[in-house]
């Protein structure tokens, strides 16, 4: 997965020397688009994160039949995964939100003695957050477009400005909260009659394809959707023009001053002329021009 930071390919126009055309600048834009996407949700990695404790914990109690050893195991292996983001120098949000959710099950598991508590904290993570999705839609503040506006460097730009992409979070926003609702529907049953190895079973296969699906929905909806608007771009734009304009009037009051100061010294050389026929000027002396630090002692 690439990181935001990575140097974007340069095309072939821009080797040349030429700027890209619209159809260039668009494909990037949409490459951004779908990386920023991935990347927003955690990507291959933040699959693996959230999965691959799950599928440890259920594998090893399916054998062992030990909940401390089982929960000790998935805690290990997290901590393990967020210590290799740690030294990759990666985004830890997703290694960090996993590593709390499986020490909180493992915890909760081990205080009860219920193997199906390992899955407690996450599944009721799923059924928060898929209201909270559900909600966002019905209030017009898509959650897919709070997450997603500042990745794509639009901000809130697409509830005022582009209705397009307003419709294409709404819609996407939709198809979260009501996947991650029918992923509840289906294993709080099992939580509640079910025995746990079912339970994490059925739990880790929902790990992965909803998600998936969730991520393929979005991409669809945004595909169909207007291009993002660049405001961060537009704000940059606007601050240099801002500078641009006020060394523009910095320099005209300088030539301002310049001028003033010109006529001036001409006003004063005038004045300061021979005042008697004979040459002799008013002080009694020469006939030459007053001496120059005279001359800006009385512009002064």
């Amino acid at each position: 997965m690439a990181s935001s930071d990575r140097p974007t390919p340069t095309t072939a126009a821009e080797t040349d020397g030429e700027s890209p055309g619209p159809d260039q600048e668009s494909a990037g834009s949409r490459s951004a688009a779908d990386t920023a996407l991935l990347e927003a949700f955690g990507g291959v990695r933040g699959m693996v994160d959230t999965t691959v404790p799950g599928l440890v914990f259920i594998l090893l109690y399916t054998i062992k039949r030990d909940i401390h050893l089982s929960a000790i195991a998935a805690l290990g292996l997290t901590a393990v995964l967020a210590a290799v983001r740690l030294i990759r120098r990666d985004t830890l949000k997703h290694a960090f939100s996993g590593l709390f959710g499986v020490a909180f099950g493992a915890v909760f598991a081990m205080m009860s003695g219920d193997a199906k508590n390992f899955y407690l904290p996450g599944m009721l993570y799923t059924l928060g957050l898929s209201v909270v999705y559900i909600l966002s839609a019905v209030f017009r503040f898509p959650l897919i477009g709070l997450l997603l506006g500042p990745i794509l460097r639009e901000n809130l730009s697409w509830r005022t400005r582009n209705p397009g992409r307003f419709r294409a979070y709404t819609r996407a926003t939709w198809a979260w909260g009501l996947i991650l609702l029918a992923k509840s529907a289906i294993l709080f049953p099992l939580y509640w009659w079910g025995d746990a190895t079912q339970l994490g079973w059925v739990k880790v296969a929902l790990g992965i394809p909803p998600f998936l699906l969730c991520v393929y929905l979005t991409w669809i909806f945004l595909a169909k959707a207007p291009p993002p608007i660049d405001v961060i771009a537009e704000m940059e734009a606007e601050e240099r023009e801002r500078e641009e304009r006020e060394r523009a009037h910095h320099r005209g009051e300088d030539a301002f001053e310049r001028l003033a100061h010109e006529v001036v010294d001409d006003a004063i050389e005038r004045l300061s002329g021979p005042a008697h026929p004979d040459g002799t000027d008013r002080t009694g002396g020469g006939g030459g021009a007053e001496p120059p630090a005279r001359r800006r002692h009385a512009r002064d």
